[in-house]
């Protein structure tokens, strides 16, 4: 079972992670299951996908951008953030600009090397998921949520910042 918090709730995670496959016959294997595909995998067979039964989402690696995706970005329930390693910080600009610039309001998953100390700043910057690491422990994660009572500069979850609010 997936460990995967979701607006600050451990769930039961619906959605299977395609990380690799070599073409669109793992639909017809698997029919009917929710997958997360890479965005490459999605420009690929896009035109496969169409009577597929299931649900699909699509993850960004870190060298992709959310402009990358296109007009379509609005039909996808989830759209998954890749964090290859916990320094690579590209992420956090791909879901504030999800939020913020294209007002995407479905599902913003962290996936990858996510760790406990960095979910409080990603819920800042517009997550609202999180698929985390096989070593941590979801429960202290859940703590990380409430590691800090305010922040000072504006983000997602809190528009105004700290001098405007006072």
């Amino acid at each position: 079972m997936q460990r995967l918090i979701k607006n600050g709730e451990l769930v039961n995670d619906p959605w299977t992670l395609l990380r690799e496959a070599t073409g669109p016959e793992i639909l017809k294997i698997v029919p009917g299951k929710n997958f997360i595909v890479p965005l490459r995998f999605w420009k690929l067979y896009r035109s496969d996908m169409d009577d597929y039964a299931g649900a699909f989402g699509i993850w960004l690696d870190s060298q992709e951008t959310v402009g990358d995706i296109g007009e379509e970005m609005h039909k996808f329930p989830v759209i998954a953030l890749n964090f290859p390693v916990f320094s690579d910080g590209r992420a956090y600009t791909n879901a504030r600009e999800l939020r913020e610039f294209y007002k995407y309001e479905g599902e913003v998953r962290a996936i990858g090397d996510v760790l406990r100390d960095q979910l409080f700043y990603m819920m800042r910057c517009g997550f609202d998921a999180f698929e985390i690491r096989h070593d941590q422990e979801p429960e202290a994660c859940l703590k990380a949520f409430a590691d800090f009572q305010t922040g000072y500069q504006a983000s997602i979850d809190q528009p105004q910042p700290l001098f405007r609010r006072r």
